[in-house]
């Protein structure tokens, strides 16, 4: 299918002798992700000193606040905001019947519209704009010229959640990089930064209550490099944590750019870095470092404890306080149960309370942090284990585990990593919401043979065979950056980039307007972007 469709309007001949922008070609014209309907037409929109951009409501203000700034940014052009005049040169639009995050461009050589009907959708009209302005030295006259092809676009997204994910329990990579991302997602209408802050690594996040996490457990004394256990060390200490000054001014980064920022804090597992810093959140009851081999650790918090509850939503309160996303990710993931088993206390606990298995453990612990989150008006989120089936049987240490008799509570969001179409029915039959992240599709941190682009682009978060009726529940997918074996900022974003705008694409396109040739070919300009911002990224040369 063709990536856009290509309108040629005769201008009239009016005997003017005004110098006309030039008109693009359809292969000049491009945008990712490609919207639901482009038009081209005949020459192009400039921008120009004094040009003024008409609003009508605040959404629409705060919205043409931030086009102001970047395109000063990027032009060195500015702009002024007025009230309510149909004949600016910029005019913000609202109409009733566009979706959420839905909106529409047009483009003539005298004005640009951008209409929507929240403040979502006029940010991803901007965004469209951006992708498609050109700077211009091919006049007559000296002076550059800053130009975006006159086009008509219908554009709205496939998935609500298309989420870009970032792993800093592993490796603290910092604020600069964190913005870095957040605008690189925005210019793809990506609109769920997933942060993985807490790990058997490090600690990345500061908590008033407990200052130790960050004091001790943000830092480890070397770290293990290669691959899983190479034998190898880096031969330096790593640490780094965010303050929540940091975090409160990286959650309002991101909501200017309409993204929900995610947090992720494990439990009952990967909890080595909070043990090492309060030896009593631990079950074995022994003094740890923070551990410098990447792998399963499996001390886990020590769910029978009345404290240990208590910490859990202590630090869910904090978080509460510093990101007002709905949803609250508490991973839940590769919990290993042989401590729990050899522990005569928890033994003796479950054996009190009628618990049968450590998996029926884990999920009752899990319930009521479900249950304290949703009384805060938010939404637990967790991988897919959380459901207590046992996706692991081919690994040695878990392939005994039953599956839990407990079952999870409702209003949570499932977060699929692995698991069959069975479990993924199961799930959505229930009721839950689902985001799919299938690993050997969408792990950021597997080589470029392993997923390639063109496997990244054709990913379908909807899983084959699942029931119409049940779609509704698949809310989208995300692309995860885990950072076990990407000890530098340079390493992340080469496995990111150019794979994240794939990702873009599948969260946003319905695949019937996907065509991975034409995607391509529309990355060549992407990629001179990342050239400017000096971002290092995978070259595809197939």
């Amino acid at each position: 299918m063709r990536r856009l469709y290509f309108v040629l309007i005769l201008a009239l001949v009016t005997g003017s002798c005004t110098e006309k922008n030039r008109t693009f070609s359809p292969s000049e014209v491009s945008i990712i992700p490609n919207p639901v309907e482009l038009i081209l037409s005949e020459e192009s929109f400039a921008f120009k000193i004094g040009q003024t951009i008409s609003v009508e409501n605040d959404e629409q203000k705060s919205v043409a606040e931030y086009l102001v700034k970047a395109l000063r940014k990027t032009t060195g052009i500015d702009l002024k905001t007025i009230d309510l005049e149909p004949q600016a040169s910029i005019v913000f639009a609202e109409v009733k019947d566009l979706l959420p995050e839905a909106y529409a461009l047009k483009i003539t050589p005298q004005q640009i519209v951008i209409e929507a009907n929240d403040a979502a959708g006029y940010f991803y009209g901007v965004q469209s704009i951006f992708q498609l302005l050109t700077e211009d030295n091919a006049t007559s006259t000296s002076k550059t010229k800053w130009l975006v092809p006159s086009v008509a676009i219908k554009d709205k997204p496939k998935f609500g959640w298309r989420a870009y994910m970032l792993d800093e329990g592993r490796y603290f990579q910092g604020e600069e990089f964190v913005k870095l991302m957040l605008d690189q997602m925005a210019l793809l209408k990506m609109n769920i930064f997933h942060w993985h802050l807490t790990d058997d690594g490090g600690w990345r996040i500061e908590i008033k209550k407990y200052p130790k996490l960050t004091e001790i457990g943000s830092h480890r004394s070397d770290s293990e490099i290669g691959t899983w256990k190479s034998g190898k060390l880096m031969g330096k200490p790593h640490g780094g944590f965010y303050t929540q000054e940091q975090i409160k001014n990286i959650v309002a980064y991101a909501a200017e750019r309409h993204i929900t920022i995610v947090p992720e804090f494990e439990m009952p597992g990967h909890a080595s870095a909070a043990i090492a810093s309060y030896t009593w959140l631990g079950t074995a009851g022994k003094d740890i470092e923070v551990p410098i081999v990447f792998g399963r650790h499996y001390d886990n918090y020590d769910v029978t404890k009345p404290e240990v509850l208590q910490f859990t939503k202590d630090v869910l309160t904090e978080l509460f306080e510093l990101f007002p996303s709905k949803v609250i990710h508490i991973g839940g993931d590769e919990v290993g149960y042989k401590i729990w088993e050899e522990s005569e206390h928890v033994q003796e606990y479950m054996k009190a309370n009628g618990i049968n298995t450590p998996v029926d453990l884990q999920i009752g612990f899990i319930n009521d942090i479900s249950k304290f989150i949703e009384q805060n008006g938010r939404r637990m989120m967790g991988w897919n284990e959380i459901m207590g089936k046992n996706i692991h049987q081919g690994f040695e240490e878990k392939k005994d585990d039953k599956e839990a008799e407990t079952e999870l509570a409702k209003n949570v969001v499932v977060h699929f990593w692995k698991g069959s179409l069975e479990l993924a029915t199961e799930a959505a039959k229930k009721g839950y919401g689902i985001v799919n992240s299938l690993h050997s599709e969408t792990y950021l941190d597997y080589s470029y043979e392993d997923i390639d682009l063109e496997r990244a682009y054709n990913f379908n978060p909807i899983p084959e065979g699942l029931d119409e009726e049940y779609h509704k529940n698949i809310y989208g997918l995300g692309c995860q950056m885990w950072t076990e074996w990407t000890p530098t900022i340079d390493d992340v974003a080469y496995q990111t980039f150019p794979r994240i705008a794939a990702y873009a694409e599948v969260g946003w396109t319905a695949p019937e307007n996907k065509d991975f040739n034409a995607f391509k070919a529309a990355l060549d300009k992407l990629q001179l972007h990342w050239d400017a911002m000096g971002i290092p990224y995978a070259r595809i040369t197939e």
